[in-house]
């Protein structure tokens, strides 16, 4: 879940999963979407931090039309499906901030390629919007995150 989308050469994930997927079984995927609770933490952080120049964005794995495109030459039926998932953290936004910015990879690469300035700028507007968000009390987090659930039958 929500990994393959990440590999930089999204035609060749999708070509390798269709390989090594027999005639007849399934490939399953879960794909945040770009305009879900997780896909719009993406668009603050690429704001601050771009993403490198000809990369596509993970993103688009939680788009229809493109997973479409990109499975539709190996796999006879796609299903895809909008689908909600609770994110609860038992503590306050700004701390689930610092929480992914010490132990998720991705956030930590963007801070570190920050000045204190700039580390300070996208913590606080990470922080708006999981308090934006937020559904609980002020001690603790919980967001609903869109993404799109992939199964597709290999040809």
């Amino acid at each position: 879940m929500f990994g393959a989308m990440f590999a930089p050469r999204p035609e060749l994930v999708a070509s390798e999963l269709i390989r090594v997927c027999r005639p007849g079984g399934t490939i399953a995927m879960a794909n945040w979407t770009a305009t879900g609770f997780v896909g719009r933490t993406f668009a603050v952080t690429s704001r601050h931090v771009p993403p490198p120049p000809g990369i596509p964005a993970p993103v688009l794995w939680g788009d229809e039309t493109t997973v479409r495109n990109r499975l539709g030459k190996g796999c006879s039926k796609i299903t895809t499906t909008k689908r909600m998932i609770e994110i609860d953290y038992p503590f306050p936004p700004a701390e689930t901030v610092s929480f992914f910015r010490q132990y998720f990879g991705p956030t930590q690469t963007a801070f570190s390629r920050l000045d204190a300035s700039g580390q300070a700028a996208l913590a606080s507007d990470l922080e708006k919007l999981w308090v934006e968000n937020n559904r609980a009390s002020a001690e603790r987090t919980l967001v609903s995150a869109e993404y799109l659930e992939v199964i597709a039958t290999r040809d």
